[in-house]
């Protein structure tokens, strides 16, 4: 399986103040899988360390006020490339990032609030048909099989099956296509 990750999760001191968001999960895939490292905000031009930024009303911008969002996007760009170039089977991506950020990022306050939305690198990818996932939802990958963090409606309705399970042994569910 190839996998495209956020180059911080693999260890590389490439966030923005300079250290890095080291992940056991990442590095156990990366000893079983073959492993692409991006750093968006680096690959956009954008150096390490470097002030802190966040989405203001749809557009990237440093804590200090400057407009990053050329470097944010061009860095994105880059990654649609590779992402392009190299085809992974998925894409694990540093949560909350205002570049890698999957499921949520930070508001543009800089207070630490978060909203639901992509960062502009996953937005990128995954409207380009990228499959992203959140570091945070990882659990592993078996035999080639994703294993995700099961969100509060999936694990509702795997109890109801598996309680159905007990109570009736051997029913089965039929589908119907529609």
């Amino acid at each position: 399986m190839k996998i495209m990750v956020s180059a911080c999760l693999a260890g590389e001191n490439c966030k923005y103040n300079g250290g890095n968001n080291r992940n056991e999960k990442v590095l156990q895939l990366m000893a079983d899988h073959e492993v692409i490292t991006v750093c968006p905000e680096q690959m956009g031009g954008l150096p390490t360390p470097r002030v802190p930024a966040e989405i203001v009303d749809g557009v990237v911008t440093a804590k200090d006020g400057r407009i990053v969002d050329g470097e944010f996007r061009a860095g994105a760009a880059r990654c649609l490339e590779i992402a392009r170039r190299e085809k992974p089977d998925l894409i694990v991506l540093q949560s909350r990032s205002p570049s890698c950020g999957v499921k949520q990022r930070y508001d543009g306050t800089f207070t630490g609030t978060l909203v639901d939305g992509a960062g502009v690198t996953a937005q990128l990818l995954m409207q380009n048909g990228f499959r992203c996932l959140d570091v945070e939802e990882l659990v592993g990958i078996h035999e080639g099989i994703v294993i995700e963090k099961l969100r509060l409606e999936e694990k509702e309705l795997l109890k109801f099956f598996l309680y159905r399970e007990a109570e009736n042994p051997g029913w089965q569910v039929r589908w119907r296509e529609t």
